[in-house]
């Protein structure tokens, strides 16, 4: 009997970490493969079959996107309106969550389905009354108005995730907290935001890949002052396969050291609470 039992859990072992490479190798082979023809000489990159191993290794493809008209600027403005749009996202996400969390009031269910509900609109029937407004406001083809557009459209999901997370934590220390000479402000800021920053850093982590990756707003609001993926969507068309490749592996490369940071935070931050 014990020997079954102990077949089965190897098996269940087994099954679980080939399924688990495999979705690794999912992820993980197209990236290389990316990588493999951003790397490779500019006449490599339309060799048929490809080579599966860096043969024709050369940055000369990486040295003409660097040097592209521009593009370092572009790679900044991402920078900038990513990290805008999660410090905005957080700051008016979080005490919504909260409120959503901790608090009775009328309409409570009708404003949390409003939030799913403006998650059902396309940003494309939204396009020329942003560009009218911004335009009226002097924010027209500037990373403030693409970075309150990320906002605006990452918001509706950082309200709903930090509410659900506000909920785990247990209400039973924040009252505590509160008999032991802390107010409200304090009892939030030393006891339950401890406890919810990994959900704040998952949310955080949707956020910045949402923005990041986000081209329709970046594209219609901005000419001069375009992100990385609204500027190589306009030179897509015209551009040669090994520069299409190299934008697209240094699309990649921020986004994934990104994610690698924070989540290396995320699960120290599990493990503490867990403990």
């Amino acid at each position: 009997m014990k020997s079954l039992v102990r077949r089965r859990y190897i098996l269940s072992r087994i099954l679980l970490y080939g399924v688990a490479i495999l979705l690794a190798l999912w992820t993980i082979i197209p990236i290389y493969l990316i990588a493999l023809a951003a790397f490779s000489t500019k006449d490599a990159v339309y060799l048929y079959p490809k080579p599966l191993l860096p043969v024709n290794f050369s940055t000369e493809s990486m040295d003409y996107f660097l040097h592209y008209s521009g593009m370092l600027d572009t790679v900044v403005n991402s920078i900038v309106v990513a990290f805008l749009t999660i410090l905005a996202s957080l700051l008016l996400g979080a005490p919504g969550g909260y409120a959503l969390a901790r608090f009775r009031f009328r309409g409570k269910q009708a404003i949390t389905m409003g939030f799913l509900i403006t998650k059902m609109f396309p940003v494309v029937i939204l396009a020329v009354p942003l560009t009218v407004v911004f335009l009226q406001l002097n924010l027209y083809d500037t990373v403030w108005a693409v970075a309150i557009v990320h906002t605006a459209m990452a918001l509706p999901f950082v309200i709903i995730v930090t509410s659900g997370i506000f909920v785990g934590v247990p209400r039973d220390l924040e009252e505590a907290a509160q008999t032991l000479g802390c107010n409200r402000m304090q009892a939030f800021l030393r006891v339950v935001m401890p406890l919810a920053l990994p959900g704040l850093v998952a949310a955080g982590i949707f956020t910045f890949v949402m923005s990041w990756n986000e081209v329709f707003a970046a594209t219609v609001l901005t000419l001069l002052h375009r992100t990385l993926p609204a500027q190589l969507m306009t030179n897509l068309t015209e551009s040669p396969l090994y520069f299409r490749y190299s934008g697209g592996f240094f699309m990649i490369v921020p986004a994934l050291i990104f994610i690698f940071i924070i989540r290396k935070y995320l699960l120290n931050m599990w493990g503490s609470i867990v403990k």
